[in-house]
């Protein structure tokens, strides 16, 4: 039956992903009623609005999220989804905030993280209703809008004393159920320069966010005439690297390929590239100094060996480290560094090796964020519950599995992360050309219909 609710809403379900789609929700400049930016609250506005529409109570939490509810009861399960977005980035096909539809796929940033599967369960829960599924437990579908920047939203909202779900989850990762999600480190350092020599740099550039594996990146150096032909035949010989001419310097530009931070390994950092091919040069003073500590310490390395905080464990394995992003000028060059360390590890284990291993590059900290490691017993009922649904639908074991991104699982208690990926798909959040297969948004919301009435009772 809920399963036939769903599918008769299909146009209007797809008709609302591609309307929330086509808000560019990138955090931006705060303003007094507007905490992250003008497009993010857009976004809420429009879920306020979709959430109304449907026959649900909304609520708006002073402009820092909202939710849509459903129900009586005393007690409160919850699906939590955001609605703020990484930026778009380069290299695209399809606009990355036109929600077009080719061959059966919505394109566009945010349709699978996670616009799509958040308001797939606005449309689970309005098929629960529309069905007149008696359920023991109120439902709550929040629309958070900082995932991607801090989850200062849910933050607020536990702050606030605003009521805590008894169970839930955030269709924000992948099926069949995380249980464990690995501590996240997210830093930015700076360090200045006191150029000499005929080379030097004048600027520096690369990636979009400390938590996205960099798929472009570039520097610009001014040198004499003479040298130009060695740096253009050094570039001839390393693969990824393109040379500009621009008067009296050159560009040196370096093509990666775009990855979540959480799994460095599936995509080509162009900044540590970029480096590898500077380290070439015959830079002089400062600058050698840090290309030759940047290439030592950091480098390609993606479990920060190199650092030496390279932990792990049997459950969700190495420590991930991501350099996500350099910018820089003459006199000083920046770095966001995002690093995720296992489950059943502790951030003092390894957090005073990496401050003196970076301190000996003459960096300086601007910030260090830092969210704890998730871990949900297998033994929790909500876990057996969800496990339960996810056998039911697909036919197989619902193994609980700990990952590398952070969700907003680690926000709230009572939340574990539940699809929307399925086996094998590819992982297409935060990467050019984003998109959610239409038929895999239908059969998400079927499921999270279940996952609802299940906890709900």
């Amino acid at each position: 039956m809920l399963n036939e609710k769903i599918l008769i809403m299909k146009d209007e379900i797809i008709k609302s992903v591609q309307e929330c789609v086509k808000i560019k929700s990138v955090e931006d400049e705060p303003k007094a009623d507007r905490p992250f930016g003008e497009g993010v609250h857009k976004a809420l506005e429009y879920c306020m609005q979709l959430s109304e529409n449907l026959g649900f109570k909304a609520v708006n939490v002073d402009n820092m999220l909202g939710y849509a509810e459903y129900g009586s009861g005393d007690e409160m399960i919850a699906v939590l989804g955001h609605l703020d977005v990484v930026p778009e980035g380069e290299g695209w096909t399809y606009p990355p905030y036109a929600a077009e539809i080719h061959n059966g796929k919505i394109y566009g940033r945010g349709t699978t993280d996670d616009k799509g599967p958040t308001i797939g369960a606005l449309y689970a829960l309005k098929a629960i209703m529309d069905s007149n599924i008696s359920l023991k437990r109120r439902v709550r579908i929040i629309f958070g809008l900082n995932e991607e920047t801090g989850s200062k939203c849910v933050k607020h909202y536990v702050d606030k004393g605003e009521e805590m779900p008894v169970a839930g989850f955030t269709p924000d990762a992948e099926y069949p159920i995380i249980n464990g999600e690995k501590g996240i480190v997210t830093c930015k350092y700076t360090r200045k320069l006191n150029q000499d020599g005929d080379l030097t740099l004048k600027s520096i550039k690369g990636g979009i966010a400390a938590n996205v594996v960099p798929d472009y990146a570039e520097a610009e150096i001014t040198l004499p005439s003479c040298k130009k032909y060695q740096v253009k035949k050094l570039a001839g010989e390393t693969e990824g690297i393109k040379i500009e001419e621009n008067g009296n310097s050159i560009v040196v530009k370096c093509y990666g390929i775009s990855a979540h931070g959480s799994t460095p390994e599936k995509g080509k950092n162009a900044i540590t590239h970029l480096m590898m091919f500077l380290g070439k040069l015959d830079f002089l003073g400062d600058l050698k100094e840090f290309i030759d500590y940047f290439n030592k310490y950091i480098g390609t390395d993606l479990n920060g060996e190199r650092l030496g905080i390279s932990l792990e464990d049997d459950i969700s394995g190495k420590l991930i480290f991501n350099l996500g992003t350099i910018h820089g000028n003459e006199n000083e060059i920046t770095l966001e560094i995002n690093m995720r360390y296992p489950v059943t590890r502790t951030f003092e284990e390894f957090i005073d090796t990496f401050k003196e291993r970076v301190s000996l590059g003459k960096l300086e900290e601007v910030y260090l964020r830092h969210k704890k490691s998730l871990y949900v017993s297998p033994d929790t009922e909500f876990i057996k519950k969800l496990q339960k649904v996810y056998e039911e639908q697909f036919g197989e074991k619902a193994e609980l599995i700990s990952i590398g991104g952070g969700t907003y699982a680690k926000a709230m208690e009572n939340i574990v992360a539940f699809g929307p990926i399925f086996k094998g798909q590819p992982m297409v959040e935060h990467k050019p050309d984003e998109y959610i297969e239409i038929d895999s948004l239908m059969k998400n919301i079927q499921v999270m219909a279940e996952a609802i009435k299940e906890l709900a009772n």
